[in-house]
């Protein structure tokens, strides 16, 4: 399956999802916990799924919920929980067979005022800023989100007491915990009705919006901003925040304009990824198609997608910036202009995103700590200031505030994107303009990600990669310097393999989410440069898994 003819055009009927006959299969699908498929399963982000395939029904949420007041009585976890849903189709469902096991287990759960939707990083904000100072009576959340995936997707995920992503022995215990009740038909599984929830002396109304509206001036130099009088385009992408960047505008005085204010669970405003799907990836320039086209309208314009924890930067001089050039522009920028962070305040990234990032951390003379994907890796650094900066090549990024706080421990969208209207009003130039002259002195790089089918245990194959698998000594014409199966950072298992040359790279891991395998790869000589890297990762795995199983995987892009 290659490139869709369909990419960047807007979706046609046929692709459109029907909401009733999801909705419907939430309640009606019986997961049979027999078959994987159907089982509770904890990626790098909560369980996803969705109700026509029983990966995602009513009987999973039931059942994760419970295991999660199970975790939370084991860890005396004794504050409020703060819970959020973003505008998929499936988390409202979803969120009403939350607060049912929630009430049904005493749970003080905050829950959105007005029945606004809610980004994931207000989630993480509000957590840290409850548990600021606190010994005890910690607060912890669950966001009910599948992220940018396709419309007919269910997400759901647990943020511990650190504000971010749960780590692997949470999640492993609560996945577990989860397929038990699952097995056991709910028993033990504690609920209510909606509406007694609804009504329940433990669940609270709690204003989302404003509280973090209200504190964006803490990470976000917003004079500045307001006194350029630049102005701003903002698509939400139907998501959870749509209703905060009026809010946003009216608070801080920005020159904003709200480009599409559309809710549809449908989501059939989009332009198709390149698969033929929609999906709210503000990173896709398929699925950007629209404000890319508004570019010359604005000074600086971004999007996030739908639970807003991921950012996308069009500008005039470069439309849509690849993830890697915002990050390496935005923290050439952060570090010159906080001046109260720490003088030890080190860049975090993931070892499959940009080397640039590498480049411009040692000019800045910043120690730079390289971890496996998942933004998990990133929460400890951030909460005690140790990181300034920690990001993602998939468009996910977060920074402490300018006195070098905590703000958010999880991924936020919301804060890079208006990072891309400060650099603009304090440089006098767009990040593509930044970032182009980073390039002049640093060198300038060509990314590549490609991804494939994998079965279940090709997948596994791929995770086990060791050093001795690489069956040569050149990449691309050049020596191999190092072979990474481990992080540099923090030295935890990349769960794949990275091989690096003097000029170009290419790392190769599973899918933390879908039956695919994904190779990257970045070149510092050139396209040609870039595709011979790309051809030799390809054969290495193709190599790999015919020793599994007699037969190669099938390239996407």
């Amino acid at each position: 399956m290659g490139m869709s003819p369909l990419a960047g055009k807007p979706a046609e009927r046929s692709v459109v999802v029907d909401v009733a006959k999801l909705v419907a299969a939430y309640y009606a699908g019986l997961p049979d916990p027999a078959v994987p498929e159907q089982r509770v399963a904890f990626g790098t982000s909560g369980h996803r799924g969705s109700s026509l395939k029983n990966s995602f029904n009513e009987r999973h949420i039931l059942a994760i919920t419970q295991a999660i007041c199970l975790f939370r009585e084991q860890q005396k976890i004794a504050g409020p929980l703060f819970l959020g849903a973003d505008t998929h189709a499936l988390s409202q469902p979803a969120f009403g067979s939350a607060v049912e096991v929630l009430a049904a287990n005493n749970i003080e759960v905050m829950i959105a005022d007005r029945d606004e939707y809610v980004p994931t990083p207000a989630v993480s904000h509000a957590i840290l800023m409850h548990n600021r100072g606190r010994n005890s009576g910690l607060a912890d959340g669950i966001l009910i989100t599948p992220s940018h995936n396709p419309p007919h997707d269910g997400g759901f995920k647990y943020n511990p007491p650190s504000g971010g992503p749960a780590e692997t022995s949470t999640t492993s215990w609560i996945e577990a915990k989860a397929n038990e009740y699952l097995e056991a038909g709910l028993k033990d599984v504690k609920r209510t009705t909606l509406e007694k929830a609804l009504r329940a002396p433990s669940t609270h109304r709690y204003d989302y919006l404003n509280s973090y509206v209200g504190d964006l001036g803490d990470v976000i130099d917003t004079r500045v901003i307001h006194e350029s009088k630049i102005s701003l385009g903002v698509d939400p992408l139907g998501g959870a925040g749509v209703h905060y960047w009026g809010a946003i505008a009216e608070r801080y005085g920005l020159n904003l304009k709200v480009v599409n204010e559309v809710v549809d669970p449908t989501f059939r405003f989009m332009t198709l990824d390149w698969d033929g799907q929609i999906r709210m990836d503000p990173s896709s320039p398929y699925a950007m198609q629209r404000l890319i086209a508004l570019k010359n309208q604005f000074d600086v314009a971004f999007a996030c997608d739908t639970d807003h924890d991921r950012h996308g930067v069009v500008t005039r001089s470069a439309g849509l910036l690849p993830p890697n050039n915002y990050l390496s522009a935005a923290i050439y920028y952060l570090f010159r202009n906080r001046p109260n962070w720490r003088r030890d305040a080190a860049v975090g990234k993931t070892v499959v995103s940009s080397q640039m990032i590498d480049r411009v951390t040692a000019k800045l003379g910043r120690r730079l700590y390289e971890v496996p994907v998942g933004f998990k890796w990133f929460v400890d650094g951030l909460l005690d200031g140790s990181l300034g900066f920690a990001g993602e090549e998939s468009a996910g990024a977060s920074f402490v505030c300018r006195d070098g706080g905590v703000w958010a421990t999880d991924k936020d969208g919301i804060i890079a994107a208006l990072l891309a209207a400060e650099i603009t009003a304090r440089t006098g130039r767009d990040p593509g303009e930044n970032y182009r002259q980073l390039t002049s002195e640093l060198g300038e790089s060509v990314y590549d990600r490609v991804d494939a089918a994998a079965t279940p245990e090709q997948k596994e194959a791929l995770r086990r990669l060791s050093a001795k698998q690489v069956a040569f000594s050149d990449l691309a014409g050049e020596k191999i310097k190092t072979i990474l199966t481990r992080a540099p950072g923090n030295g935890a298992a990349i769960g794949g393999l990275k091989v690096i040359a003097e000029h170009g790279w290419f790392a190769a891991r599973p899918s933390g989410t879908e039956n695919t395998y994904k190779i990257y790869a970045e070149s510092f000589r050139g396209p040609d440069h870039l595709h011979l890297i790309v051809e030799e990762a390809q054969s290495m795995v193709r190599h790999v898994l015919a020793d599994l199983s007699g037969e190669g995987a099938e390239e996407t892009k």
